[in-house]
């Protein structure tokens, strides 16, 4: 299990899927996303509530996340979308950005296009035209080694440390082995496992920022009057027996299993090329995280969660493992692999990791996940701000 079959890019990047991408740039074309995505067969809409009235440091994560997205392997084709104009977040800067990856991309603005039914018009013609040349792409056999792999996780409970945590770990520390990378995010989720994840930094100056990123997401939180250290702040958390942040924490770490920890990077920053697992600073919040994983360049992710959980990236497959037996049955929908036999004593660790490595391969190479089949679009989308809307 070391190839994969996927959509190899003119950048040299390759996805795991060949999407058309609707990306709406403001709030204000959303709508119109939706229109165009629900007429061209195989269309994905990216939709949001941002991209207008922003601080300046808050549009250009926007924009960041925006490019990011589309910029992503996985990403065949792209029509963005604006109301009006934006500086720093116009369609004409966005789709600037993309056109560097060699993949086709077109724009449409409502206003300038004479409104609402005229660009609806437009903007269904040139998707089509996109949908119609990426249609012709095929996939090749790869290596492994051009995986990079999103670890999150969800709606934890006393089984994910145990069981579904540390088997993925132990399928991200196989990719990496092989040549791959892996993303560990959740700022919040790693507090109390600094130590551990120090420990296994590259060199000195990489542990100093996992210790200080960490830090200073703290001190935001800190600085609105709240506390979460010694506190678990989700119900669903609390209701699955995790009494405090640290206990979380060190059961959320294991995702990234015991491979060298490489760097740290910025929200939505594609990691260097180099094997080995890389921290992103996002938040806690499950559709912030992905969105900056899969806006860094992930064709891949798999979503650990013990009480089972609804999310999806629109973009980047999402496989979600449960360790939890009620919830592999209660969210059996939802949830793509059971491994609590695990807890039961009927499957190692090991095992288990590779039956999470199965599946990896199987989805990169055209596998569709359960919330594929479903459509589930839009859990898993959300654009992280810094600060207040102006």
């Amino acid at each position: 299990m070391d190839k994969f079959w996927g959509y190899v890019n003119p950048d040299g990047t390759v996805g795991t899927r060949n999407h058309l991408l609707i990306l709406s740039s403001t709030i204000y074309s959303n709508g119109l996303a939706e229109r165009v995505a629900n007429s061209v067969y195989g269309a994905i809409p990216i939709i949001h509530p941002l991209g207008r009235a922003q601080t300046k440091s808050d549009i250009r994560f926007t924009f960041k996340t925006l490019v990011g997205t589309a910029k992503n392997p996985n990403i065949g084709g792209v029509v963005v979308l604006d109301h009006f104009q934006e500086e720093g977040n116009t369609a004409e800067e966005i789709a600037e950005e993309i056109a560097k990856t060699g993949k086709p991309v077109e724009i449409v603005n409502i206003r300038n296009s004479g409104g609402t039914l005229e660009s609806t018009t437009k903007a269904i013609r040139l998707a089509m035209d996109i949908a119609r040349k990426i249609t012709l792409r095929r996939r090749d056999e790869v290596p492994i080694s051009k995986l990079l792999f999103g670890l999150n996780c969800g709606t934890s409970d006393t089984t994910s440390g145990l069981s579904s945590n540390p088997a993925l770990g132990h399928c991200s520390d196989i990719i990496i082995k092989q040549g791959g990378r892996s993303i560990l995010a959740e700022l919040t989720e790693l507090m109390g496992a600094e130590e551990w994840l120090a420990s296994r930094a590259v060199n000195q100056d990489v542990s100093d920022k996992i210790w200080k990123v960490i830090a200073d997401f703290e001190n935001r939180i800190l600085d609105t009057g709240e506390d979460i250290r010694g506190a678990n702040p989700t119900a669903d958390n609390i209701t699955g027996g995790l009494t405090t942040i640290e206990e979380k924490s060190l059961g959320a770490a294991k995702k990234s299993g015991s491979a060298p920890i490489q760097d740290v990077v910025d929200w939505a920053e594609t990691p260097p090329n180099k094997p080995g697992v890389y921290i992103m600073a996002t938040p806690g919040h499950g559709a912030e995280s992905i969105t900056g994983i899969g806006a860094g360049g992930s064709q891949l992710l798999v979503f650990s969660t013990g009480g089972g959980h609804t999310i999806s990236h629109p973009i980047m497959p999402t496989i979600k493992v449960t360790g939890n037996p009620y919830s592999a049955d209660y969210m059996k929908d939802t949830v793509d692999l059971d491994v609590s036999d695990v807890l039961e004593g009927d499957l190692t660790i090991e095992e288990a990791g590779e039956i999470i490595l199965k599946e990896v391969i199987e989805v990169a190479s055209g596998k569709i996940t359960k919330s594929e089949f479903l459509l589930e679009h839009n859990t898993g989308f959300a654009i992280h701000r810094i600060g207040m809307s102006t």
